[in-house]
């Protein structure tokens, strides 16, 4: 990984955060998928998560990647993507086994999540798994504080578009093809984090 930062701007307990992330997510990816591909939407500039987890075929898609940056891990397939201006995912049907997107939910309009959640369905295969993580909605203050300290991303955190209980986040589930049955929602870091688990009928 080298002296890359695994978020944009600067908090010291960015990389304990990261770490805690990649750890929930990859204890909600079932080991037999991991014999094909995962798509790691929203990145960041160094694909801390995808460097890290066990796939046979991994690609990330973030704005702020550079697909030719030096110190990148190899084999993975990097792209660069702007969630208010493409049409849609840059994949096909059925194409990925597992898609995650942590710390990422925050970050996006919820008239473009729902879109970008129906396009997660599209492109991930049937029996196919989503992951997301992101702070619960009681957190506010609490981030707020811990950007002040310079503990956090003031840039990650000023970012932010919204925040989320688990009731916020299945409703917004509702308005894509995931089948409620087959969303499953926890909490995580002393309930400072929300994560979801998606399967695609």
């Amino acid at each position: 990984m080298g002296g890359s930062s695994v978020t944009r701007g600067h908090g010291v307990l960015e990389p304990l955060l990261a770490k805690l992330r990649a750890k929930k997510a990859n204890a909600l990816i079932p080991e037999p998928a991991r014999a094909g591909r995962i798509l790691d939407v929203g990145c960041g500039s160094f694909p801390f998560f995808l460097s890290g987890t066990r796939f046979s075929e991994k690609f990330g898609l973030d704005k702020m990647v550079d697909p030719a940056a030096p110190g990148l891990p190899a084999g993975l397939q990097l792209r660069q993507f702007e969630v208010y201006e493409a049409p849609a995912l840059p994949f096909a049907d059925n194409f990925f086994d597992v898609v995650t997107m942590l710390a990422v939910f925050e970050h996006i309009r919820v008239d473009r999540l729902t879109w970008l959640i129906t396009e997660i369905h599209r492109v991930l295969k049937p029996g196919g798994v989503y992951v997301m993580t992101t702070p619960s909605g009681w957190t506010g203050p609490i981030l707020t504080g811990l950007k002040i300290a310079g503990l956090v991303s003031k840039e990650e955190i000023d970012e932010h578009e919204d925040s989320y209980s688990a009731k916020k986040v299945r409703a917004i589930m509702a308005h894509t093809p995931f089948q409620p049955a087959n969303v499953r929602i926890g909490y995580f870091e002393l309930g400072m984090n929300l994560w979801m688990q998606a399967r695609k009928a």
